[in-house]
């Protein structure tokens, strides 16, 4: 044993980084959560399926899924204080295991390959809204023209993509304390006050209270088995999990912090932040008529019509595409992250090193991603729809068999040592969640995907 620890590789953690403060740590991770899947895609889904039922069954699954692979992650990472490769092996004892820690590294190379071609149309609106270009549409078809004309056009994608990845090199390269910390404290409380500006200026507006009641008044006729399925979807991924993110974040965490209170934030602030979107395009798309259903590019094919008929919108589509390229920034960051740490703990690199190796590399990814739509589909499916529920099961199997469920506990009482004394349920609840249901609801999705 003392031979292998002395041999490993993943074991030289002297250098290793780690979080300035408690409130670093939150807000990274809250910038990886609050992305575009809580901006982009939560409003569309709830409006593909039945509004307030989803969101509501959306929440259920979030407690029965996200959060406890969310603890188990970065428990994964503060107990070893290594990226997810090293981490899996020095738990699991197996190469097995460390090939799926390095399936979560690749997972999120991929993730951040495909996202930054999103992000970059993001990028560029954002570009197009500062020079006025996206509030002179007087037809729903000019508008849906002007996307295509923009997500085809191999100039404008390409140079879109180039863009949105230096500005997520550009922070990752100042390091885990400079970049990241101080990065997320300033972006991620702007979000938050752009979007709280935009669900006032979205309450404001005529009908808005049509957009509430179906965000907010359930109906059991929308609750369909495709429902379940996409509200278990969103509560899995909403949180950036089976990327290796948290677990790499997880591992920048001091020993004796306490764990479930850093990790509820997050969860909180995912659900705020996407019931926040939800009002904001809910109102406005209600005030103008518009059916809430439209699919993925709900945002990128619709809102313009509305910002060219609405009073301000010049500035109200400014502060949006602002918001929404943060998040996408913040995702980015967070998803690029773990390849970074792996070249620095195996490889030995400096982090300048292997940011500027790590960039190169999801731009020539994401080339093919940018030029062909379908490509892209393709790349998006297999992410996440089978590599992230993998990374994410293994997860809680890592934690709650292999490692054992007592010693995970363990583990998250440290920091927190009065945690099962003030609340005896959270115990009963982490076991059953980790060990149990979790594992269980991952395997269906998966089987859903793969066979169904």
């Amino acid at each position: 044993m003392n031979h292998h620890t002395r041999r490993n590789p993943f074991n030289k953690l002297a250098k290793r980084e780690q979080w300035k403060s408690r409130l670093g740590f939150i807000w990274a991770a809250v910038g990886s959560s609050i992305g575009l899947g809580s901006i982009w895609r939560f409003p569309y889904v709830v409006g593909e399926n039945g509004g307030a039922t989803f969101v509501i069954l959306y929440l259920i699954c979030l407690v029965l899924v996200g959060f406890p692979v969310l603890i188990s992650e970065i428990i994964i990472g503060r107990k070893t204080q290594l990226n997810p490769s090293g981490a899996f092996m020095q738990l699991g004892k197996h190469p097995l295991w460390k090939k799926m820690g390095m399936l979560t590294i690749i997972t999120g190379f991929l993730v951040s390959s495909f996202y930054a071609v999103i992000a970059g149309w993001a990028f560029g609106y954002f570009i197009e809204a500062i020079l006025g270009g996206l509030t002179h549409f007087k037809t729903s078809q000019e508008a849906l023209n002007h996307f295509k004309a923009f997500s085809t056009s191999p100039y404008y994608s390409l140079s879109s993509l180039f863009g949105f990845i230096t500005l997520a090199a550009f922070v990752l390269y100042t390091g885990v304390r400079k970049g990241l910390e101080l990065g997320n404290k300033i972006m991620m409380p702007l979000l938050l006050f752009v979007l709280i500006l935009l669900v006032i200026k979205g309450l404001m507006m005529p009908n808005a209270s049509q957009g509430i009641a179906f965000l907010f008044k359930p109906s059991t006729s929308h609750l369909t088995p495709q429902a379940i399925l996409m509200a278990l979807g969103q509560a899995f991924f909403s949180l950036s999990l089976g990327q290796g993110t948290m677990i790499t974040y997880g591992s920048y965490i001091r020993k004796k912090e306490n764990l479930p209170m850093m990790c509820l934030p997050i969860a909180l602030f995912g659900i705020c932040v996407s019931l926040l979107a939800g009002i904001a395009i809910f109102t406005i798309v209600f005030s103008n008529q518009m059916t809430p259903a439209s699919g993925e590019s709900l945002m990128f094919q619709t809102l313009p019509i509305i910002f060219s008929k609405i009073p301000g919108g010049y500035f109200i589509s400014l502060l949006f595409f602002m918001l929404l390229l943060l998040a996408a920034l913040t995702s980015q960051i967070s998803a690029m992250e773990p390849l970074i740490a792996f070249f620095i703990d195996v490889k030995k690199w400096k982090r300048h090193q292997a940011v500027i190796l790590v960039a190169i590399s999801v731009f020539v990814v994401a080339i093919p991603c940018a030029l062909f739509m379908d490509f892209l589909k393709g790349m998006n499916f297999i992410c996440v729809n089978i590599l992230i529920p993998l990374g994410g099961l293994a997860a809680v199997i890592l934690v709650g068999w292999r490692l054992g469920i007592k010693k995970g506990l363990n583990h998250l009482k440290e920091g927190a040592e009065t945690l099962f004394d003030t609340y005896p349920k959270s115990k009963l609840y982490f076991h059953i969640s980790i060990k149990y249901l979790a594992p269980l609801i991952i395997f269906l999705i998966l089987l859903d995907n793969l066979i169904l």
